[in-house]
């Protein structure tokens, strides 16, 4: 007898800002599966995941967890708030029998459950969260990007107990060795679909390219017969014989379907220009120290960067490393010695915790509200100019469904290509008719 799955998604459906997310989505998740789940940035695999863990409601469809199964998720910033320190987070829900579980996880992890929550760094809040989550125990658990702002002892020691678990697991994670490690099949979230293959990662990208390569040339095949259809409506037939109207319609469903298909996102295409050469030393700290309280970050240190340089800054976490960086950068003071930047210097930053992006702008205003960048290629707004003034503005389906000057002209042009039979980006223009040459004979009378 088949045993019950520990949870399954019946045909969700979920939309955000009008675009629809998913529509009529299914999965299963059995006991021991140790999945993968991947899929291009922005394609709903953390949705997915809430969504699993019912933190999100879909707009219809069902999430049926087994009976007495306890789901447990880690999402990619944990929220401590209400917390004052790290072991009263990760042991928030424990019966207090339990507790040798976190100190066990604690141990493993190397995380202090005495740190203060506002003095946590990210990774010592990772490790939190990991260490309430491992201690729990739960059947089915769902880690999105587990890895991130963790040391190479804490993912060796995830993974070392993920290996060992006898619990499943559905993983979201960047990291390529991570994944090809742990995982036996693999979820694929394209285009608002769900694919299951019962391969670990280090497969999924053949399986991928033999995908998009019979998709691929399904999509010409289909182009070659409606590029021959619209000939033959061109040159063969008069279109108001009732005779042929049903290959008519039937060019209409071909170019239905085709219109039906979702294409496969592009790669996003950046242009990047040079700043100005900086002078050769970069950055110079000599004797340059650095304590919290009781908590010596660095003693004196000195180091000399140069152009052209590239260091890693490696070290467990909580040590100072970004500490030492923000130093470096001037974001941040020493206690004592001295830092010298050299001279035409540029400093770009990406901080763990992204608080250069501001939470009330969306990203597209945050990527081109700074003049110093521009943005180029497909627009997210279409404008209805008349008279020299926007009339209307906004995405293609939302113009259509307010129905107004927009849907007027889009269907006076669509009118228009279908009178003609032809399409844009048919590429098909009509051989030119050759010209019937008559000869007349004539007699001269004599």
């Amino acid at each position: 007898m088949a045993r019950a799955p520990l949870l399954q998604v019946n045909e969700i459906s979920l939309t955000f800002g009008g675009d629809p997310v998913f529509e009529d989505m299914s999965l299963v998740v059995q006991s021991g599966d140790r999945l993968a789940l991947v899929g291009r940035n922005g394609s709903g695999k953390s949705t997915l995941m809430k969504v699993m863990a019912g933190l999100v409601e879909a707009d219809s469809g069902d999430v049926i967890v087994g009976p007495g199964v306890s789901v447990g998720y880690m999402e990619q910033d944990p929220d401590l708030t209400g917390f004052d320190t790290l072991g009263d987070f990760a042991a928030h829900g424990l019966d207090p029998s339990e507790m040798y579980k976190v100190e066990r996880a604690g141990e493993g992890l190397k995380f202090d459950p005495v740190r203060p929550v506002s003095t946590a760094s990210g990774g010592e809040r990772r490790r939190a969260a990991l260490a309430r989550l491992m201690a729990s125990e739960p059947e089915l658990m769902l880690l999105d990007e587990p890895t991130n702002h963790l040391d190479i002892e804490a993912i060796r020691w995830l993974e070392d107990e993920l290996k060992a678990t006898r619990a499943a697991f559905v993983i979201i994670s960047h990291d390529r060795a991570f994944l090809r490690e742990l995982t036996r099949a693999t979820l694929w979230v394209d285009r608002g679909v769900v694919r299951r293959q019962d391969i670990g990662f280090g497969g999924f990208e053949a399986w991928r390219d033999q995908m998009w390569e019979e998709e691929d040339m399904q999509r010409h095949k289909l182009n070659r017969k409606i590029k021959a259809e619209a000939r033959w409506a061109v040159e063969g037939i008069s279109a108001r014989r009732k005779r042929n109207q049903g290959r008519v319609r039937a060019l209409q469903d071909l170019r239905a379907e085709r219109a039906s298909q979702i294409k496969r996102q592009g790669t996003a295409a950046m242009a990047l220009e040079a700043g100005p050469k900086s002078g050769r030393k970069v950055v110079e700290a000599m004797g340059i120290t650095k304590a919290f309280g009781d908590k010596t970050i660095l003693r004196p240190f000195d180091i000399t960067i140069q152009r052209g340089d590239r260091i890693a800054l490696v070290g467990p976490n909580g040590v100072g490393k970004t500490t030492l960086l923000n130093m470096l950068i001037g974001k941040e003071q020493p206690d004592g010695g001295e830092i010298k930047q050299g001279t035409n210097l540029e400093i770009a930053l990406f901080d763990q915790a992204r608080a250069q992006l501001d939470g009330d702008m969306s990203l597209w205003d945050s990527l081109t509200g700074d003049p110093e960048m521009r943005v180029s290629g497909k627009a997210d707004q279409i404008l209805v100019l008349e008279a020299g003034k926007i009339v209307e503005r906004g995405t293609h389906a939302k113009l259509l469904k307010l129905d107004g000057r927009y849907r007027q002209l889009y269907d006076k042009q669509y009118r228009l290509e279908v009178d003609r039979f032809i399409n844009p980006g048919e590429d098909f223009t009509p051989e030119p008719v050759k010209p019937v040459v008559e000869t007349v004979r004539t007699r001269t009378a004599i």
